[in-house]
């Protein structure tokens, strides 16, 4: 990898395993049509942005008994490819990161709520539910109130939980007494949110193709550090957050390394990786 972003900052967190792994099949087999991977060239390519031969096999395991991945056996060699659910997990984020946008400039002033009573022995959905809601854009307005921006559809979120039944959804206008910039402050840490912005801007403003570069480790990167950022950004209207607000700037930087990654990533891929059809 290019040595103007290696070695990264010590405070910066080494993307999980299983975000690399979802960069790697969302990059290089998603659009691919049905097919299987040989767990060498995951070993290989994982290796190559620092993970482990122990932790790419442990991490496909977990993955295959989370219902993302599936393996397939093809005499002595193990392949691994995408399950349905995977696939739809891996369409939402591509939609997220490459049209949606981080930056929420044409709201219409409506917010979605969301209500729920769990019993006290719940915590596992509990757990479940408020991660969910937070993926989906949702903050606590208070313990068993939670609001989104916009009109956001978690229906099938929340059916997939098995909490229909203890959950209520509205759509509704704020009144005219409600100071919406206030409520944002207390419902969102939105220095938590801009500081990651301004982290991910500052690391990699200043990268720039070398003639050593890896692509495929440089795009996986990129993506996973993205797309686990923008998993914690509501997208709260713009008119409502402060006016140096980072999500531009860094969205811009994220899409000129992913331009100029991209297609050295795919040849790169087409040279590493052996598979076969799922």
């Amino acid at each position: 990898m290019n040595a103007e972003i290696v070695p990264e900052p010590p405070d910066t967190p080494q993307p999980r395993p299983q975000s690399l792994l979802l960069a790697f099949f969302g990059n290089h087999v998603l659009e691919q049509g049905p097919q299987a991977v040989y767990s060498g060239s995951i070993i290989t390519v994982l290796g190559r942005a620092g993970v482990g031969e122990q932790a790419v096999r442990s991490t496909l395991t977990r993955m295959v008994n989370r219902n993302l991945l599936q393996r397939q056996r093809q005499g002595r060699r193990m392949y691994f490819g995408l399950t349905p659910l995977a696939t739809q997990i891996l369409h939402d984020g591509g939609h997220r990161v490459w049209e949606t946008g981080a930056v929420n400039d044409d709201w219409d002033g409506s917010w979605t709520l969301l209500g729920f009573s769990l019993p006290e022995s719940w915590q596992r959905q509990r757990h479940d539910l408020r991660s969910q809601l937070g993926w989906s854009g949702f903050g606590p307005l208070y313990s068993g109130l939670w609001i989104a921006p916009g009109r956001v559809d978690v229906s099938a979120v929340v059916a997939e939980l098995g909490l229909s039944a203890h959950v209520k959804i509205f759509h509704a206008l704020a009144d005219g007494a409600t100071d919406i910039d206030l409520m944002i402050r207390d419902t969102w840490d939105l220095a938590s949110i801009a500081a990651r912005y301004e982290d991910f801007h500052s690391r990699w403003e200043a990268w720039r193709a070398g003639p050593d570069d890896d692509a495929v480790v440089t795009r996986l990167r990129l993506v996973s550090e993205w797309l686990d950022i923008i998993r914690t950004d509501p997208r709260l209207p713009v008119r409502h957050l402060p006016a140096d607000w980072p999500a531009h700037e860094a969205e811009t930087t994220f899409h000129r390394v992913a331009t100029e990654t991209e297609v050295p990533a795919r040849r790169m891929a087409a040279a590493l990786l052996e598979t076969t059809p799922l």
